[in-house]
């Protein structure tokens, strides 16, 4: 038997079948990571998300509410032994009177924020950050009429960078316990600023221009001239007591 001949064009075909096959498992493996990578990448994604805001009986907490709680606590930390120094070291009423302010406001507020720290189990720090110890120290070494100056700038700069995160967390926390605790906070936060100011030593031009800035890393207070340093008298402020703690959400049927 004489042997078939061969189809032709059919070893062409094969051929080129084995290409475009070959091309195609190429473009394949190189998309699969890629589509592999983007969805492990949105996966991530809403883990650190979930993971920066947490649920607790009072409401989310969310990573800025916990950065505020630990903000308060470090604002006693320092201002409680600068209101001590100024009762002390103050050389005018005005500024002895504004130390008394921040006693009576840090020790009231520290001890609401100890209680909405253990209650939402958030770690506080013992002891200030090093830019607040540097204020410390400034205070510490100033004397007579250049510690009022200090004093007043330094303490009026404080209280003015954190009015405004106050004003932010207040707005934005979907949690009842900051909530509560922005609330004391704002009230301390403006007295202490109208106590300050009326000590006559704030520059306000001065510190619209440093408040306008990121807080650098050695910072250089607003301070008015001793000589144009005229007290005032402040504005009535309202004692605020401690608001008690929050025991708990509202029941889901209450209006």
């Amino acid at each position: 038997m004489r042997p078939r001949p061969p189809v032709k064009g059919r070893g062409i075909f094969s051929g080129t079948g084995f290409i475009i096959l070959g091309l195609a498992a190429t473009v394949a493996a190189l998309a699969f990571p890629i589509w592999s990578y983007a969805d492990r990448s949105n996966v991530a994604g809403a883990s650190v998300l979930s993971a920066r805001t947490v649920t607790t009986p009072y409401g989310p907490l969310s990573a800025q509410d916990r950065d505020f709680i630990t903000k308060v606590r470090l604002a006693g930390l320092w201002e409680l032994p600068a209101g001590e120094l100024a009762e002390r070291k103050g050389t005018t009423e005005a500024v002895r009177q504004a130390g008394a302010h921040l006693i009576d406001g840090h020790t009231s507020l520290d001890t609401h924020v100890r209680t909405t720290a253990s209650q939402l189990g958030v770690p506080l720090p013992n002891e200030p950050n090093s830019q607040q110890k540097q204020w410390l120290a400034t205070l510490t070494a100033a004397q007579g009429q250049e510690f009022d100056r200090q004093f007043a700038g330094i303490l009026r700069l404080a209280h003015g960078r954190v009015f405004s995160l106050v004003a932010q967390v207040r707005a934005g926390t979907q949690n009842s316990l900051v909530r509560d605790l922005a609330d004391d906070a704002n009230a301390t936060v403006l007295d202490h600023i109208k106590i300050l100011e009326a000590t006559g030593y704030v520059d306000f031009s001065s510190l619209a221009r440093d408040l306008a800035v990121s807080p650098s890393p050695v910072p250089t207070p607003p301070v008015a001239d001793p000589a144009s340093a005229v007290p005032v008298a402040p504005s009535p402020s309202t004692t605020y007591s401690l608001p008690p703690a929050a025991s708990g959400p509202p029941p889901a049927n209450s209006p």
